[in-house]
């Protein structure tokens, strides 16, 4: 299959990308739509999950991606590897997560990651960046206790602000002061193994529902 080409970064302020997503057929979307389900937040060309959802057959997951032509070739990937357990969407998470969350069967949400969103470098479009208190609170309000959400960047400016987010929230504790040295996955994003291969550091947290 050919490279998928896309523009690496879209402003998810625009409007075009205010529009909500429509409510979801769950039934449809998985072959065990009870199953716990994982969430994976700017999940570009799926690398992460599709390996994910073909190592942990008992979880569902679900990609959302801001760019549409990214969600169209991890759907591809997927029905290649004829994973029943692997949805992907296109859909601004900033716009739409609490939406997306209420149609979800009860307590099927239990992990959801954050991992190397875009960086938004100059001080007048970190407003542009994916952790905002909106959609920390949307999970606060659908994580059942116990829930977990990981975060992972390769810019600990952007890791300790995603923190900063979570930890502002009362629903939320961080299960280690310092950064984590490992990764809680069996599976990486290509991003991360990027980094680890020139040898540079990820930056990463776990916060639990409580």
């Amino acid at each position: 299959m050919a490279a998928v080409r896309v523009r690496q970064h879209v402003n998810p302020l625009s409007y075009k990308y205010q529009t909500k997503v429509e409510a979801l057929d769950w039934a449809e979307i998985y072959q065990n739509p009870h199953q716990s389900l994982h969430i994976d937040i700017g999940c570009a060309k799926g690398h992460f999950i599709n390996q994910m959802a073909a190592l942990q057959p008992d979880w569902n997951f679900l990609g959302l991606e801001i760019r549409a032509p990214l969600v169209d070739y991890a759907q591809q990937q997927r029905d290649r590897a004829g994973l029943t357990n692997l949805h992907f969407l296109f859909c601004n998470a900033n716009a739409s997560l609490a939406e997306l969350l209420q149609t979800l069967p009860p307590d099927t949400l239990q992990q959801v990651s954050i991992q190397f969103p875009d960086p938004w470098f100059k001080k007048r479009h970190q407003k542009r960046r994916v952790v905002q208190p909106e959609l920390v609170q949307a999970l606060a309000s659908f994580l059942p206790t116990g829930g977990r959400v990981i975060l992972q960047s390769d810019v600990e400016e952007v890791a300790r602000e995603m923190c900063d987010r979570f930890a502002e929230n009362v629903a939320f504790q961080r299960t280690e002061p310092d950064w984590l040295a490992t990764s809680p996955f069996p599976a990486q994003t290509d991003r991360e193994e990027l980094t680890l291969g020139k040898g540079l550091p990820v930056f990463r947290a776990i916060f639990i529902k409580q």
